[in-house]
């Protein structure tokens, strides 16, 4: 897209002047910075920069009705490519001063709450040159703030379809803000409708200020033709928490990049991953936790599973900084191969700056573990059975860290479709 282009799909989501300029700015500037460091994976010729952002739709808005459906009374807001279908607040939240809404409606409802914490905290313009496209391309997303000392019991829910029955990158923004002594439970999915080739540029960052909770679910599902680029990034105070829970089950190319900072004192992540890759696809994810504050606390789980002639690379980096006494820095990678063909990645990285700090690391690359599979033969469980068996226990954990029933039940639901490769 020119210049001009930008200009008016700005004028026509009437920005605030803070968004026009860092739309501007960084237009003329992201192609001098450097790719994103994901190592062991040789993605620098994938075309992760779709600058198409605001294609017409036809038939397939019209048909994308059918996502309004069966939402209940609960927090919820559905959109499709770059258009919001559904957006679902209840009423004691509303009261409560709770913002749950479309991004470009919170720049101008709340312009001063969003522009202190888009891309300034959790996510800098100038980190990449993915960063930086996005920070000049992104065509849609939403905001979430929960005021301080509220305490949202339900989850809030969060639908994204890609609309790829178009051109058109898929450059989504989630702002999470929880505020001091909050506590909020958020998931969110991702799908693809359509078999146009696109790029996905989509970035999550979630703050929490002193003492908030954050529980955190996704379900990552675009589509076969789609290459995305995908970070989610959490900034923690003192005393706050986030809990992460992904499932990454795309079909497509895929870096990812889940990171979190604890800044404050006593802050603690867990970062929970799943991924299946199958076909001929590569998912490289880089999970980092850099421990900032004294006694903060930092753990990653990563377990994957891979068929067929696809790669996965877990990259685990754990960082304890100068002066971060106290922290704690564990992390467990390990990767199921279920093909000769397979290629599999399960890479430790220990950054250790201060001495008084507990770290650790574990990582696999492996087959089903025999034993188990011949207790499960030994029941008279059919070989197929068993091993989708063995694999969804090595998967649980995270799966059982997914808040809401139906969102578990579509994640083994997606696990159980790949895993029938096994039996051809």
């Amino acid at each position: 897209m020119t210049e001009l282009e930008i200009r008016t799909f700005s004028a026509f989501k009437e920005e605030p002047t803070w968004m026009k300029d860092l739309r501007f700015n960084n237009f003329g500037s992201f192609t001098t910075l450097q790719q994103p460091d994901i190592e062991k994976v040789n993605f620098h010729r994938w075309d992760l920069m779709g600058d198409a952002i605001n294609t017409e739709y036809g038939e397939e808005l019209i048909n994308s009705q059918q996502y309004q459906y069966g939402a209940g009374d609960a927090a919820k807001i559905v959109q499709y490519g770059k258009e919001t279908m559904m957006e679902q607040l209840p009423q004691e939240l509303v009261e409560a001063g709770v913002i749950f809404t479309d991004i470009f409606t919170a720049m101008q409802d709340y312009p001063e709450l969003v522009e202190k914490y888009y891309m300034t905290k959790a996510v800098k313009p100038d980190e990449n040159n993915l960063t930086g496209h996005h920070a000049a391309y992104m065509n849609s997303g939403i905001f979430l703030y929960v005021p301080k000392d509220v305490v949202i019991k339900e989850p809030l829910e969060a639908l994204f379809i890609q609309n790829s029955f178009v051109k058109e990158a898929f450059n989504k923004h989630i702002l999470i803000v929880a505020d001091t002594n909050s506590a909020v439970t958020y998931v969110e999915k991702y799908e693809t409708e359509g078999t146009e080739k696109n790029s996905a540029n989509i970035i999550v960052e979630v703050i929490t200020r002193p003492g908030a909770k954050v529980k955190f679910s996704a379900v990552d599902h675009l589509g076969e033709n789609t290459t995305a680029f995908i970070s989610r990034r959490g900034h923690l105070e003192r005393d706050s928490s986030i809990d992460w829970a992904i499932g990454v089950m795309n079909d497509g190319n895929i870096i990812a990049d889940f990171d979190s900072d604890l800044i404050g004192d006593g802050s603690h992540s867990v970062v929970k991953a799943v991924a299946v890759s199958t076909g001929k696809q590569i998912q490289g994810i880089n999970t980092r936790v850099t421990n900032y504050g004294n006694h903060s606390i930092g753990h990653i789980l990563q377990h994957g599973v891979i068929l067929d002639r696809a790669t996965l690379t877990f990259n685990g980096i754990g960082h304890i900084i100068k002066g971060a006494k106290g922290a704690d820095a564990q992390q467990e990678s390990r990767v199921l191969m279920l093909s000769d063909s397979a290629r599999g990645d399960a890479n430790p990285i220990l950054l250790i700056d201060e001495n008084e700090v507990t770290a650790g690391h574990a990582a696999s690359v492996g087959r089903v573990d025999p034993e188990q599979m011949f207790y499960l033969l030994s029941r008279g469980i059919e070989k197929e059975e068993a091993e989708r068996l063995v694999i969804r226990g090595f998967l649980g954990t995270v799966i059982a860290a997914i808040p809401l029933k139906e969102i578990r039940d579509e994640l083994v639901e997606m696990i159980d479709k790949k895993l029938r490769r096994i039996e051809s």
